[in-house]
């Protein structure tokens, strides 16, 4: 069962999409005529989503039968495969398609470049972590996609984690006093997570107890100079500019964790689509 506001979702994006009816399907296609229908994977990567679209199929066609042809998580090498197999009423197939295809292979191409970066990062034992940067109202189904491809979720908002940035800096007056506040006040047994970008920074963060350090946008010879500086006191998490080119050298300098901004808002759909065939 799907969680309340993903039916919200699809309950919107079906509204915004069909608007107050299918006007080429309802003039073209028979009400009553059935049919089978194939969604294909045609670049390599890993499918993520196949609740959400199967959810979208039912809602035009609650009797609609589905099959699953491929495993969620599982990276396709060499495409074309299918992914699900379908039959039921025609129009609800056709009206439902844009809509099921737009959250599964947004979700995929998020898993896919998850899992890419986990791949580049394999044996380091260096966490692959996503962020904040997500699109509006979809969060909790990019960090499932995240999960699904290897990634771990950060954090889901701003309720769960205390993570002091450079603007929490500036009001507070400084890393100093930030992180005695975030010390003073944060929930029980939570860590303290300040982004630093500078050795400087590191020093004074290490210095007021931080546990948790976010290294912002320093190349990988800077993020060497922070761990070895750091020693093992605290958790480093590397952040800003990293691409899939320079994962491993990121990987390689004594970080902890990667956190990556384009798992979420960059990462490219990946490319599937649906044919019909009448039965």
């Amino acid at each position: 069962m799907l969680a309340p506001d993903v039916e919200d979702l699809i309950s919107r994006a079906l509204a915004e999409d069909i608007g107050p009816r299918d006007i080429t399907t309802e003039a073209v296609v028979d009400p009553g005529q059935r049919a089978r229908a194939r969604v294909v994977q045609k670049a390599p990567g890993i499918v993520y989503g196949l609740d959400v679209a199967e959810a979208v199929f039912h809602r035009l066609d609650p009797l609609v039968r589905i099959e699953r042809r491929r495993p969620e998580g599982d990276w396709l090498t060499e495409p074309p495969a299918d992914v699900l197999a379908l039959e039921g009423n025609a129009r609800g197939l056709v009206t439902a398609e844009r809509v099921a295809l737009n959250l599964l292979g947004h979700l995929s191409g998020i898993a896919t470049a998850t899992g890419a970066c986990v791949y580049e990062l394999r044996g380091t034992g260096v966490k692959v972590l996503d962020t904040r940067k997500t699109i509006p109202a979809l969060r909790s189904l990019e960090k499932q996609a995240v999960a699904a491809g290897g990634g771990h979720n950060h954090r889901m908002g701003l309720f769960d984690a205390v993570l002091v940035k450079d603007n929490h800096i500036a009001l507070a007056g400084g890393i100093e006093e930030a992180v005695r506040r975030a010390i003073a006040r944060r929930p029980q047994g939570m860590a303290v997570e300040v982004e630093c970008s500078s050795l400087a920074d590191v020093e004074i963060a290490l210095a007021a107890g931080a546990e948790h350090l976010l290294l912002d946008n320093m190349a990988p010879a800077q993020l060497r100079e922070a761990a070895t500086l750091v020693a093992g006191r605290a958790e480093l998490e590397a952040s800003g500019n990293i691409t899939l080119q320079t994962l491993q050298s990121v990987g390689a300098s004594g970080v902890q964790s990667v956190s990556l901004g384009f798992l979420t808002h960059s990462a490219p759909a990946l490319d599937l689509s649906m044919s019909v065939e009448p039965v």
